[in-house]
């Protein structure tokens, strides 16, 4: 497959970034004890593994992946999004010798690299210029916020998230501040997909 330069090295980074997110995870499957946290895992770890496979198939094959990125479904676990369904949570504080990690030490490590991720995913997507990359990247993005969203749940529900509902005194602030526009006369986006 022919690519420009800034894609096979983006491929090339994210590839490197899979290959340390796979570990990772097999790390954490084996550490993982909340039963909830490691099925969890276990159910994001063929879609790492699938993500990456198709990063190699894109650097190394003529004609580039010949497979579609599965995207795993949206999980709304939680009831409110907007309020903590505990009512404390964890102290954290950083340790300093290690042996093992524990369970709110994995989701934290596995969410901050599913952020970064995500991220890196959306900024290769917007400078890709072979269509089959951009999509294969925006649907690896899709997978990185589907997956963050999972683990972002169970940090909640166990309190290692702290959810805040923001106040009626900061939306009425933000409220007042934006107000919404019109589009232009026979302008409807809607039609125009």
């Amino acid at each position: 497959m022919k690519l420009v330069a800034h894609e096979a090295q983006d491929l090339r980074e994210l590839a490197l970034s899979c290959c340390n997110s796979i570990a990772n995870m097999a790390y954490f499957r084996a550490h993982a004890k909340d039963p909830e946290l490691k099925a969890m895992i276990d159910r994001h770890f063929p879609f790492h593994i699938q993500d990456y496979n198709m990063k190699v198939e894109f650097l190394t094959k003529s004609e580039g992946a010949q497979t579609k990125l599965p995207l795993p479904d949206l999980n709304v676990a939680l009831r409110s999004y907007s309020e903590s369904p505990t009512a404390s949570y964890s102290p954290l504080t950083p340790r300093t010798d290690v042996q093992d990690f524990n369970d709110q030490e994995i989701a934290t490590a596995y969410l901050l690299t599913l952020k970064r991720a995500g991220r890196e995913y959306a900024w290769a997507a917007m400078e890709a210029s072979h269509p089959q990359i951009r999509l294969f990247l925006e649907d690896a993005f899709r997978m990185s916020c589907r997956n963050a969203y999972d683990v972002w749940q169970w940090m909640v529900k166990k309190g290692y998230y702290p959810v805040e509902t923001a106040s009626q005194e900061e939306m009425s602030i933000m409220g007042q501040m934006y107000q919404t526009v019109q589009s232009p006369t026979g302008i409807n986006p809607m039609q125009m997909q």
